[in-house]
């Protein structure tokens, strides 16, 4: 985007409020300014664009035909601008949450459980943010996170949510086919240690197909695929509990391989707590403790 070509925002808002209101007075009166200033802004966008914007009579203004359908598009980035401000800022930060959170946890743990959060806490507003890779580029915008990783990847202010098991995960309608690991489709997520190689070693096993697992980025991607019956996915116990429990997913074997790595509740700063962030903090914390698997 070459920005030079792009209007200044003060000419850009003396227009909509003036097509808004049809008034440079109205517009004046909305924008602080005199109403020659908002009439000079109109006129110079008027020559950047090089076509009128305003059929101007005698205290009457009209949109010419540019003038409408330029319009649209100027609220729809003024709104687009505004609501990304919005997450940035928290707004009212006493109910607004910033929450960066893995994306599996987000999906399989945390959204399942979003409607016992806000039936206790109704006035709670949440954006939440899920970065695949590289979480300290947006950490600092947070106010809560939850990351995945091993402990000593933690700052000592975090807290381990539960610890994890890895197994493999199956649809119901393929486990027939996931007894024969040597030629189910297998899935892992890249960047772990509870792989396949691994779940084999930790039983004294050689794990024979290197190269033939299909990896993904993220274990939404691997827990899906499962769940739709393409194969057999390496999971563990906070991304998959529920959907065993529900019977969309199926363990095809028994072993479970402890996990090096874990999630990891990293709260703000004692002075930077809101009513907000204090609220989401006391739930998660007694959800991960009702569950029994809570290290605290």
């Amino acid at each position: 985007m070459k920005t030079a070509r792009l209007p200044p925002l003060t000419w850009l808002r003396a227009f909509e409020a003036t097509a808004r209101h049809l008034s440079f007075t109205r517009a004046a009166g909305e924008l602080n300014l005199t109403q020659s200033a908002v009439s000079q802004h109109v006129r110079r966008l008027e020559s950047f664009l090089g076509r009128d914007l305003f059929i101007r009579k005698t205290r009457v203004l009209e949109l010419t035909e540019d003038g409408a359908n330029y319009l649209p598009a100027l609220r729809e980035a003024f709104d687009l601008i505004a609501s990304s401000t919005q997450a940035f800022t928290g707004g009212d930060r006493g109910r607004n949450l910033t929450l960066q959170c893995n994306m599996a946890f987000s999906v399989f743990w945390l959204a399942p459980r979003l409607h016992r959060l806000h039936a206790r806490h109704p006035w709670l507003v949440l954006n939440i943010v899920t970065p695949i890779w590289d979480p300290e580029r947006h950490a600092a915008n947070a106010s809560v996170e939850i990351r995945f990783g091993r402990v000593e990847e933690m700052s000592e202010a975090a807290t381990r949510l539960a610890r994890e098991r890895f197994f493999p995960v199956c649809s119901p309608g393929y486990r027939g086919e996931a007894s024969d690991l040597q030629s189910a489709t297998l899935f892992d997520c890249a960047g772990t240690t509870g792989t396949w190689g691994s779940w084999f070693k930790t039983q004294g096993k050689e794990f024979a197909r290197h190269g033939e697992v299909n990896l993904a980025s993220t274990f939404v991607i691997a827990v899906t695929a499962a769940l739709n019956g393409g194969g057999v996915a390496m999971a563990h116990d906070s991304l998959v509990a529920d959907l065993l429990e529900k019977g969309d997913l199926v363990r095809p074997f028994s072993h479970a391989a402890p996990l090096s790595e874990g999630y990891f509740l990293l709260p703000p700063s004692t002075h930077a707590r809101t009513p907000a962030s204090a609220a989401f903090l006391d739930w998660i914390e007694e959800e991960t403790a009702g569950s029994g698997q809570a290290i605290r």
